[in-house]
């Protein structure tokens, strides 16, 4: 029987990691019943998770109203295409939900972060929902550029902007200093594909 060890199932390489949430969600679900709640999550899950799959990323997690998504990590490896799907999944993932009523009645805005690095890929959970798949600080530095994002854009660090250029077009924006950051994060606002939308790049 052949055993699969660690070094097997991890791996070291870079990836663009997206997260996207509801601005004002807990203000919002303070007032409803857990069932409205529930339903509401289900439809802007599903909206999400469905923009992702079709840019060629994998939902790493949902958490609350987060979802967590990687791009980067097929058999293809990662390179400038898989960065841009990424980007482009955020836009087109704000285009499904703008003006939409989520489970028929509630309106969102939403705010995305985008940041490329080095993390460790396990193999193995990428082919289980992906949750727990990548472990490196570019996660939380895509959580905290989604944080400081202004509402319905799309953000991203430099590293993102720098290998997606050619592919993306972009506006400059303040740095913005964050907790536990020893130097302001550069940000940049996704505006649109410089080509045709690139998808199914994972």
């Amino acid at each position: 029987m052949t055993t699969i060890t660690m070094a097997d199932q991890e791996r070291r390489q870079d990836v663009t990691v997206l997260f996207i949430d509801i601005v004002g969600f807990t203000a919002l679900v303070d007032r409803l019943d857990c069932a409205e709640v529930r339903a509401l999550q289900r439809d802007y899950f599903s909206t999400v998770s469905s923009v992702v799959r079709e840019c060629g990323g994998i939902v790493e997690k949902y958490v609350g109203d987060a979802v967590m998504a990687v791009f980067g990590t097929g058999e293809d490896g990662f390179g400038p295409a898989a960065a841009a799907s990424a980007v482009q999944a955020g836009l087109s993932v704000q285009e499904a939900l703008r003006g939409r009523l989520l489970a028929g009645r509630f309106p969102i805005r939403t705010r995305v972060g985008l940041a490329t690095g080095e993390v460790i890929v396990d193999t193995l959970a990428a082919f289980d929902g992906g949750y727990g798949m990548i472990s490196g600080s570019v996660v939380s530095t895509a959580a905290r550029l989604q944080a400081y994002a202004p509402h319905d854009t799309v953000v991203v660090c430099s590293a993102t902007r720098e290998i997606t250029d050619a592919l993306i077009a972009y506006q400059e924006m303040p740095p913005v200093s964050v907790p536990g950051k020893s130097y302001p994060l550069d940000l940049w606002r996704a505006l649109q594909p410089q080509m045709a939308p690139l998808v199914g790049v994972s």
